[in-house]
């Protein structure tokens, strides 16, 4: 065992110190990377969730709509790779609380303007401040969390973004309560709880362990990871060049390639359900205030199931692709009931299972894209990743759909939502094999 010096005491830790430390600071991590990605989510689904009071009090129609959601989208995606790329550079902890503070203003905008134009620039400011979560989190999960535990925390996390969707439409439902219907109320209050958020989470969040004068996850626990190009992954190495990193570790590495493209698809389906929930319930019988909560009940419905798969794949040694492959399956049955059936009550079940089997398969593959770099690369991977989730993924699940929904029904539009779905499936198949070769390469490793 090991003795460290601990930074801020200028003392060295005994090695019972150091995993009463070292714990403690893996669960504010936690805690911390959680609870201000559920700030994230309430500021970024506040007009998704709104658009049909939107368009009623602006005058927007569906298309106008779509395009505000998709103006997000190709903000988001792009603003991403630059963010992942800062953050791999910089505290991460500070950087996290930094996108939060500043989407909760320029959402807090958004309540004071009805002007088209206008509220196009602010969902862009939106789309840059909201990029700075997901590779700050990611990061901060990676370089805590060694291989054994890192899916259970990972999931924990993710399923952040899901609780976010469901207290969005809480705090819009209290601000409606409240103020009168006033939709400059309902950004308000998002924005103010968002911020708090940031504030508390800040207190208890660290940057990396090295920053304490702990030990990196590798050293601590002693298992020894590989990226996809069979190399030492547990190495935090900043100075190594931009584009050295995102040539070798990025544009080279197939399995970021196969990750990011199966990732892609999976936003074009779970876009292509969730963004339009509000729209196509209502065509089912569903009025609108349930078609509203629905957003939010698909979403928190998939929390238990997903931090469950996501320990399984612990369980499993890793198995990350095969279990995303078994969702993926399940996924596609369930989109067919779901755009076919006219039973009120299959689709409310329908809603609750493709919560679990839209956001296991991406939650997963967010770790395997990480778990496919060395840890100088998690950050600028979860953005090279992000980009085709949202310039693509998202852009076809809103934009496209908007349109295709505006000139043909919602048939053609499921369409597109079955190829992604399958196109998924394919990849992951793929995937399944190569996760095999990893855990090989690592088992000869650690023996």
């Amino acid at each position: 065992m090991f003795s460290f010096k601990s930074k801020g005491a200028n003392r060295s830790l005994s090695p019972d110190q150091v995993k009463t430390e070292y714990k403690r600071r893996q669960l504010g991590v936690l805690l911390a990377t959680s609870f201000s990605y559920i700030g994230y989510y309430i500021i970024r689904l506040v007009f998704t969730t709104e658009q049909v009071s939107i368009m009623k009090n602006y005058g927007f129609d569906i298309g106008q709509v779509g395009l505000i959601l998709s103006t997000f989208g190709v903000g988001y995606g792009i603003s991403k790779i630059f963010m992942g790329a800062l953050v791999d550079r910089l505290n991460a902890r500070w950087f996290l609380a930094a996108g939060l503070y500043l989407s909760a203003f320029f959402n807090l905008l958004i309540g004071f303007t009805q002007s088209f134009p206008v509220i196009l620039v602010l969902m862009t400011l939106i789309a840059i401040t909201q990029a700075m979560g997901a590779p700050a989190c990611q990061r901060q999960i990676s370089i805590w969390f060694s291989k054994k535990s890192r899916g259970t925390a990972y999931s924990i996390w993710s399923s952040a973004h899901n609780a976010g969707a469901f207290f969005c439409v809480l705090s819009i439902e209290m601000a409606t309560f409240l103020f009168a219907g006033s939709l400059t109320a309902v950004f308000i209050v998002a924005s103010v709880i968002s911020a708090v958020l940031a504030t508390l989470m800040l207190l208890i969040n660290t940057d990396k362990p090295e920053s304490v004068g702990l030990p990196d996850i590798g050293t601590y626990s002693g298992y020894v990871e590989v990226d996809a190009n069979g190399e030492k992954a547990t190495k935090d190495t900043a100075s190594v060049p931009f584009m050295q990193t995102f040539v070798h570790s990025i544009l080279l590495n197939k399995v970021v390639w196969l990750v990011t493209l199966a990732s892609m698809s999976f936003y074009i389906v779970r876009y292509g359900v969730m963004s339009w929930i509000p729209s196509y319930l209502p065509t089912k019988g569903f009025s609108v205030t349930w078609a509203k909560w629905f957003v939010g009940i698909f979403e928190v419905s998939a929390v238990p199931g997903v931090i469950a798969l996501g320990a399984l794949s612990d369980f499993f040694n890793g198995r990350r692709a095969l279990i995303c492959l078994i969702s993926a399956l399940g996924l596609l049955g369930s989109l067919v009931l779901y755009f076919t059936t006219a039973n009120q009550v299959v689709l409310v079940v329908v809603l609750f299972l493709m919560g679990t089997l839209i956001y296991t398969p991406i939650t997963l593959v967010g770790l395997m894209i990480n778990e496919a770099v060395p840890n100088y690369a998690v950050g600028l991977s979860a953005g090279f990743m992000g980009f085709f989730q949202y310039i693509f993924g998202e852009t076809i699940a809103t934009a496209l759909i908007g349109s295709l929904v505006r000139q043909h029904g919602w048939s053609m539009a499921s369409n597109v939502i079955y190829g992604a779905a399958i196109f998924a499936i394919v990849l992951l198949i793929f995937l399944v094999f190569q996760e095999r070769r990893v855990r090989a390469l690592e088992a000869s490793v650690n023996q």
